[in-house]
């Protein structure tokens, strides 16, 4: 009786849209058309200026209105159907959109006069476990809103939390600022969100049973099931890697401070610090930051400051003598942000 009701509770067949409307809903989203590229553009930009100046808000109106999710939604419904053709139009199409990010990204970031690697970039380039369980519950989010009888409005939060559209940004900036370790950092995250995506999807519209286009052999599922667990594989290992050195780092970060200062932590500390500063906007511990054209300081030896406006010397002689206090040894670098 439980078993039958939890069934029913958690069934995805009961409000479930036809199959014809299905199809048409993903393999309409998948297509490469002259206005998706318009959009497409348009979203790349916003955010590229969105990252350049670490704004939130600007990037969260990119990711609303990329058309990227769609070719990735219709890549895995052809695998799905086993519609090869449509699966390799999707994946073609997905490869030309990608070009395009890159490309315009790139060309901004050249032409940009702000090279600062703000925080909103770095936020890309560390790629954890996290972020594959992010992509993995926003796609299946996505792909069951998608095939619901009543379209839900699940894909604008989904795009959100899945971001796809940032990343590749940050690959161009990390092009044009021959920043290679921040490309294969921003790459992978794209990389995963992607993937993680297209799995979910492909789980539930074979769950869903979507009619198949052709039929496949045995030996074909299977080897199809061995690509699918190798590629989940290889792509969680390095996140889960990143993921630890990040959660050792977090905690060292946290480790009780010395004198009049003992109970209290990191957070607590850069919290007090913007309460005594009001010029500061924020206080980050051991963040990359760039000095002149191609010196770095090692990001477990600096501290970032980002500042409202110009900070009086008075001022900055009074902040540097209290953070040395709590971070002995810490390099302290200044970004004016306003």
């Amino acid at each position: 009786m439980l078993k039958e009701m939890l069934k029913s509770i958690f069934s995805l067949k009961g409000d479930m849209a036809e199959h014809e409307v299905i199809k048409e809903r993903l393999v309409s989203g998948g297509r490469v058309t002259g206005t998706n590229m318009c959009v497409l553009m348009l979203a790349i930009l916003i955010a590229s200026i969105g990252l350049n100046m670490n704004s939130t808000a600007v990037i969260i109106g990119a990711m609303l209105i990329s058309p990227l999710m769609g070719s990735i939604l219709s890549m895995a419904y052809g695998t799905a159907t086993a519609d090869s053709r449509l699966a390799e139009k999707s994946g073609l199409g997905l490869a030309f959109q990608v070009i395009l990010c890159l490309l315009t990204s790139t060309l901004y970031f050249l032409i940009s006069p702000i090279s600062t690697t703000t925080s909103e970039l770095l936020a890309r380039t560390q790629p954890t476990i996290w972020d594959v369980l992010i992509a993995l519950c926003g796609g299946l989010a996505g792909i069951i809103g998608m095939t619901r009888a009543e379209k839900s409005n699940v894909i604008p939060g989904v795009a959100i939390a899945t971001a796809l559209m940032p990343p590749l940004c940050t690959c161009g900036y990390s092009i044009a600022n021959k920043q290679w370790q921040m490309l294969l950092g921003a790459g992978y995250l794209f990389l995963v969100n992607t993937y993680f995506i297209f799995l979910s999807a492909l789980v539930i519209l074979l769950i869903l049973e979507v009619p198949k286009v052709n039929q496949m052999s045995e030996e074909r599922v299977k080897k199809l099931k061995k690509t699918v667990i190798r590629s989940t594989i290889i792509l969680i290992i390095p996140s889960i890697i990143i993921a630890y050195f990040m959660v050792h780092e977090e905690n060292n970060n946290q480790n009780t401070l010395t004198g009049f200062l003992d109970t209290i932590t990191v957070e607590e500390i850069t919290k007090q610090a913007e309460v005594l500063f009001p010029d500061v906007e924020s206080i980050r511990i051991g963040e990359l930051a760039k000095v002149g054209e191609e010196d770095t300081i090692e990001k477990d030896s600096i501290i970032l400051v980002r500042l409202n406006h110009e900070f009086q010397k008075e001022e900055q002689e009074k902040l540097e003598k209290w953070l040395q206090e709590v971070y002995e040894g810490y390099t302290i670098i200044y970004e004016e942000v306003g």
